[in-house]
């Protein structure tokens, strides 16, 4: 109903806001298509931004959590779907949106929420997990290549790669690119150029396209055949937004095709360039160790042993004589020492000679079997004896023998 309002008799704002939530909550229950730009889930309630598919329009929709879960396919960012919505006014805040009850995806959006789907369930099998991508090698010596024959996306990589590293060689097998059959024949071709064990990487490239033409490279039996194959294998379907699933099981992800000449070749003027500086920084590693070295040699060669290394010759020298010198005078001390001792030995035993008892005028008395006479009870008349003076001996025969006085004994006692 139109109100009659003037500059003189406006219209309150709450009676405004009032009239327009009435007539919104007329309107009922719609349903709505568009394209889910944005999605958050809580705990009960998720919120969505749903945008029109052709002209710049978006809105606010709230629903309970199980309307997205009881979906047969998963809503994901980017899906396109129809909503069983009720538009809701807040008087408060004068803020419209819509509270969905029915949520189903349609079209591409279904399409892509299976794709969605089936990207989840091969992350869940552990296909792309990062600890299962290979690094590619620094300088190939074959390349193969699977790409659709004449495309731009081989002109690319060929002329990219050769401009890069003249002498890259590539293996190139051509295969559809869309279309029912070309997942299966990427499949041959890549098994063919994996048993190649010349090969050191594969690239499977395409130019850009829809979502519809990119789905053989979202195919789970692509997806597993890359996953199984022992040469590394690069990505480059489409362009920066395109990602199928063969993307994410690829060892390496490329852009664009001339990306993926990029990522598998290295430019021979930057490898000059990184060889040049790492020349230079070895020689100049090698001349400041030189230089280190001959300046430690010089620190040492100034020091007064190896300045004058007789030095220390002349010092072990010196100490030397000097232990010699005095060796000499303890031996020649000791020496004397014992020569002294031995005269004195040899003084004592002379005077204890025999000998020396015959130069004082005694005889030694010997009888006929060599036995000294001591006793006259020894001899008999007639017998002989030896007498033994001190510079020779003398026979004599016994005349007679008589016993020495008492008194010349006690006197020679």
């Amino acid at each position: 109903m139109a109100l009659e309002t003037s500059p003189d008799s406006p219209a309150p704002l709450r009676v405004i806001s009032q009239l327009m939530g009435d007539y919104i909550t007329r309107l009922g229950a719609q349903w709505i298509e568009g394209e889910v730009a944005q999605l958050t889930r809580r705990q009960g309630v998720c919120f969505l931004t749903l945008r029109d598919l052709d002209a710049k329009i978006s809105m606010s929709v709230t629903c309970r959590r199980v309307v997205l879960d009881r979906s047969s396919t998963p809503i994901t960012e980017g899906a396109r779907v129809v909503v069983h919505a009720r538009p809701d006014f807040y008087p408060t805040n004068g803020s419209l949106s819509l509270n969905a009850r029915d949520i189903r995806p349609v079209g591409m959006g279904e399409l892509l929420a299976r794709i969605e789907q089936r990207r989840q369930l091969l992350a869940a099998e552990g296909l792309f997990d990062v600890a299962r991508k290979r690094p590619l090698p620094f300088l190939p010596h074959r390349i193969g290549l699977i790409t659709g024959k004449g495309s731009a996306a081989e002109h690319d990589i060929l002329e990219n790669a050769r401009l890069r590293w003249p002498g890259v060689e590539f293996v190139t097998t051509y295969a559809l690119m869309q279309g029912n059959q070309a997942a299966a024949q990427v499949i041959t071709a890549l098994r063919e150029l994996d048993a190649d064990e010349t090969v050191d990487v594969i690239v499977i490239a395409r130019g850009g396209g829809s979502v519809e033409d990119l789905l053989p490279f979202s195919d789970e039996g692509l997806v597993r055949a890359v996953s199984a194959a022992r040469t590394p294998v690069v990505s480059a379907i489409g362009h920066e937004p395109d990602t199928p699933l063969l993307d994410y099981v690829a060892d390496v992800r490329a852009s664009t095709p001339t990306d993926a000449a990029k990522r598998v070749v290295p430019a021979v003027a930057d490898e000059l360039h990184h060889l040049t500086q790492l020349r230079r920084r070895a020689w100049y590693a090698v001349d400041q160790r030189l230089g280190r070295e001959q300046h430690g040699l010089d620190a040492i060669r100034s020091r007064p042993v190896l300045a004058r290394p007789s030095t220390l010759i002349d010092e072990q020298t010196a100490r030397v004589e000097d232990l010699c010198a005095r060796a000499r005078r303890s031996l020649g001390h000791r020496l004397d020492l014992s020569h002294h001792e031995v005269a004195g030995q040899l003084a004592r035993v002379r005077s204890l000679s025999p000998l020396r008892t015959l130069e004082r005028g005694y005889t030694v008395a010997q009888a006929p079997d060599g036995s000294v006479v001591t006793s006259i009870d020894q001899l008999s008349p007639d017998d002989e004896v030896t007498l033994r003076v001190v510079d020779g001996h003398a026979r004599l025969r016994t005349l007679s023998t008589a016993p020495a006085p008492h008194a010349d004994l006690d006197e020679e006692s």
